[in-house]
């Protein structure tokens, strides 16, 4: 039997979708028992929406005040703690994944695999390789614990309807003292994660300016969507660095995304080929863009936009 350890990604009030696509993904090895561990100061309500959780067997609180924020260098060392009774560790390849998961991988002393996005074996997966213009397959030892992240962008979130048992857990770790919580900042907004968003409006280099990109907002808020960009949008200053969608930036695969303005450069469409339906408006006609958009609309955008808008 493979045990399957699950670090999950929560902000203390609600499991993060990303989980359950790493869910998804330990549930495609054969016989495999699943445990969600929760790391925080007090994980009791996202630890009962993790026991709903189809396919998982256990969901594991680490509740402790120095987890009160999520420092990789204070998680990284109680993790491998727990980890000891479990072949498998999985993170979500998001950028809290990305950050922790290769200090766990670290302390264990075993190389990780990163961007699982298939399952052939327990210990053999697929992974993209040349910013996804390639598939490889990779073959851990068996001998050696596994850790990895998730693609979460190749997998469906789990279904609902589990009845996972939930206990707490404590770990006796010195925990580091050199990483310290200052603050956090972020542009705090109501519309969806843009990583897990069903519905994604991006921008590109074209609005001209941080003010034209309020256009996209607009259209974003009557869609119930997240707002992300192009690099070149935001190396010019125009979106914040979080909206950055692309091979450097975020890999997503919304249901719809609607790229307004953006000429398709390679490195950004690496970030949204997992999308189901794109949808490109651009005044160029011969832009990389409509190669892999489903539906293409060339014309300006400033005309086109607030149309939409008035629209829906």
């Amino acid at each position: 039997m493979s045990k399957v350890l699950i670090i999950g990604e929560h902000d203390g009030k609600t499991l993060n979708p990303a989980t359950l696509k790493c869910v998804t993904c330990a549930a495609a090895i054969s016989d495999a028992e699943i445990t969600i561990l929760l790391l925080g100061a007090e994980t009791a309500a996202v630890a009962a929406q993790a026991a709903a959780v189809a396919g998982v067997h256990h969901v594991l609180r680490l509740d402790r005040p120095e987890n009160t924020h999520p420092l990789a260098a204070v998680f990284a060392p109680q993790i491998v703690a727990v980890a000891a009774a479990y072949s498998h560790v999985f993170g979500p390849s998001t950028s809290f994944g990305k950050d922790l998961t290769p200090r766990v991988a670290a302390l264990l002393g075993v190389p990780q695999v990163s961007d699982l996005m298939a399952v052939e074996t327990a210990y053999r997966f697929r992974r993209p390789i040349y910013a996804g213009n390639a598939i490889v397959t990779v073959e851990a030892d068996p001998a050696r614990k596994l850790v990895a992240t998730v693609r979460v962008a190749s997998f469906e979130a789990a279904a609902l309807g589990g009845a996972a048992t939930v206990a707490m857990v404590a770990v006796d770790v010195a925990l580091p003292t050199h990483t310290r919580y200052v603050g956090a900042k972020s542009g705090s907004t109501d519309r969806p994660d843009l990583q897990t968003a069903a519905k994604v409006v991006s921008g590109g280099r074209a609005l001209g300016s941080a003010e034209n990109f309020k256009i996209l907002f607009s259209l974003a808020d009557k869609l119930g969507a997240a707002v992300g960009a192009s690099r070149a949008a935001v190396d010019a200053g125009y979106a914040a660095n979080e909206m950055q969608v692309g091979q450097t930036g975020k890999i997503i695969s919304p249901e719809i995304y609607i790229a307004i303005g953006i000429s398709g450069a390679i490195q950004h469409l690496t970030g949204i080929k997992d999308a189901r339906t794109i949808v490109a408006i651009n005044k160029d006609g011969e832009a990389p863009i409509f190669e892999v958009a489903d539906v293409g609309l060339v014309g300006d955008l400033f005309q086109i936009v607030p149309e939409l808008e008035r629209m829906i």
